[in-house]
């Protein structure tokens, strides 16, 4: 005789007594709910009303951004945040390593948010929640009711609108962006309206001025359109012509810009293609699974919540509705096109290169779901998701700062505000003027820029200044400074060959040390070389002779 312990759902994942168990309890508790659970019901009815989203996102944004306060204190912000606010004090079409969206994004928020670490952490996680808000526009288009909050609550289990946003560059800018594209797109084959041609078209060439990995994007959508069965339809209208004529108009200044300057941000890209066979098929699997490993705790959940529903799979995704249909063509399309792409040039492909797209399975597993889903899991998901990020907050928070004030970052960036303010105050010393440019290590010039009180231009290596687009002439005119860390050997050695192509320039070599909330933590040693501006009154000859001895003595 069978135990009956011992049978068991699709993927051998849940007991079926179990599960039976656990359903008649969520059919009970929406029936008769607990009390702690109806200000979750009550919130859960003001999702069609309009204000149950925007309080989830606000409170998402709120708490998230006061982990990465409390994460990050005395740590100094991610040197890709640096960048991007750096790049954007210049306007521009485009810039040296990426396409600017991300310049001009830093650069629109600082103009009205004060310049400080606390600001551009509220940007990165608002440009998450921007990215919840416009998935959930795709959502509600198949679902109604709380099932648009279980859709936000599984992408909120992933570490890609936390921890990958925080790290604001041309891969998380992309988490708004993609999805705002595909709700337009969706919207534009269904109802082949110009407006939303329009829309599509702007908001695609917004994908590609963010990163050129968007291209998998836009070919996606091309892929789904001609997949679908209304291609024809679509095809035959005015919608899809207008959307590449207004999305080429759009993209026309960065085209300009590209062929003017040499398309560098093309040169670096391609700098990415240097594979073989081997090493693409490496890359390949491990896009693949990075990509699982990040939906990994969210599919758990899933799991949970449809219990023995899951076998109805089959079955619903034959009957998937045709805006869902489009949507899975799209989604094939973002992963199919990397792989085939690094299979064929050999490119690296990391996972973290996707994790925007990742929303694209969570929609189509939440909402093509035939079969309705009980408001107890929605709101045991709650308190899961909020549990995770109070203890995030209350917990981890303080455990990480304390931990890096001790041990630091490789890149150095618990030191830079105080290496940027000696550098600083040197500089003041030496030439009593405002330091106008900063060179040295690509990282702490981008930190000197944006800590030091005098907020310097250029933050890039000095021998490339004339490819980056800072003439030489204004470097010499105004003089300038450079800066690394003493361990920073390529660094160092270019500061040496930097110096011996001046003739007047002072080195100092000082020793910065972290803080944490009054509590000292580790030290590093930064060298500083300054050029004077040019028409300046020479150093005296002792100071000239303290930079050999301090040259001689890091040797």
């Amino acid at each position: 005789m069978r135990r009956p312990y011992a049978s068991f759902s699709l993927l051998n994942l849940i007991p079926v007594p179990i599960d039976f168990a656990f359903q008649a309890m969520a059919e009970r508790s929406d029936r008769a709910p607990a009390r702690w659970r109806r200000p979750f019901l009550h919130w859960l009815d003001g999702v069609e009303a309009g204000w149950a989203v925007p309080l989830l996102i606000g409170c998402f944004v709120a708490i998230w951004t006061l982990y990465l306060a409390i994460a990050y204190a005395g740590g100094g912000l991610h040197p890709d945040t640096l960048e991007a606010w750096m790049l954007g004090q210049h306007f521009a079409w485009g810039y040296h390593k990426h396409p600017p969206l991300t310049g001009w994004i830093a650069a629109s928020w600082t103009s009205v948010f004060p310049l400080s670490d606390w600001s551009l952490q509220l940007m990165a996680m608002a440009n998450a929640g921007l990215a919840l808000i416009f998935v959930d526009r795709i959502a509600r288009q198949f679902v109604t009711g709380h099932k648009r909050i279980l859709v936000l609550l599984l992408l909120m289990l992933t570490p890609v609108y936390q921890f990958h946003a925080q790290r604001f560059n041309a891969n998380s800018v992309l988490l708004a962006v993609w999805p705002l594209a595909t709700w337009c797109f969706l919207r534009a084959f269904e109802t082949r309206a110009p407006l939303w041609a329009v829309a599509v078209g702007c908001t695609t060439a917004l994908a590609m001025v963010g990163k050129y990995y968007s291209i998998f994007l836009i070919t996606s959508f091309a892929f789904a359109a001609l997949a679908h069965p209304a291609r024809r339809a679509y095809f035959t209208s005015a919608s899809p012509w207008i959307s590449v004529i207004v999305g080429l108009a759009a993209l026309s200044p960065h085209i300009y810009w590209l062929a003017t300057t040499g398309a560098s941000t093309f040169t670096y890209a391609l700098a990415h293609a240097n594979g073989n066979a081997a090493t693409s098929l490496g890359e390949a699997r491990n896009f693949l699974l990075g990509l699982a490993a990040a939906m990994s705790m969210s599919a758990v959940f899933w799991v949970l919540v449809a219990g023995t529903r899951l076998k109805r799979f089959p079955a619903d995704f034959a009957a998937m509705g045709p805006g869902l249909r489009l949507l899975f063509y799209v989604t094939m399309g973002t992963i199919v096109l990397p792989v085939v792409t690094s299979l064929v040039m050999g490119t690296d492909l990391p996972s973290l290169w996707a994790l925007q797209g990742l929303f694209l399975f969570t929609v189509l597993v939440v909402c093509g779901t035939s079969y309705p889903i009980e408001r107890f899991y929605t709101v045991n998901l709650t308190v899961i998701v909020a549990g995770v990020a109070l203890a995030a907050v209350l917990i981890a928070a303080p455990i990480h700062a304390v931990y890096r004030n001790d041990h630091g970052y490789e890149e150095g960036r618990n030191l830079y505000a105080q290496a940027a303010s000696e550098l600083t105050r040197e500089w003041r010393e030496q030439t009593g003027v405002p330091l106008s440019a900063v060179s040295g290590d690509g990282s702490l010039a981008f930190a000197t820029a944006f800590y030091s009180p005098d907020h310097p231009g250029h933050a890039a290596p000095f021998e490339y200044e004339q490819t980056l687009g800072l003439p030489r002439k204004m470097s010499l005119d105004r003089g300038w400074a450079a800066l690394c860390f003493r361990d920073q050997e390529s660094c160092t050695r270019w500061m040496a060959w930097a110096s011996s192509q001046t003739g007047h320039f002072v080195r100092r070599e000082f020793t910065v040390r972290a803080t944490l909330w009054g509590r000292p933590g580790l030290s590093r040693e930064a060298v500083a070389l300054i050029v004077r501006p040019r028409g300046m009154r020479m150093i005296p000859k002792s100071a000239a002779d303290d930079f050999s001895a301090s040259r001689r003595g890091s040797e």
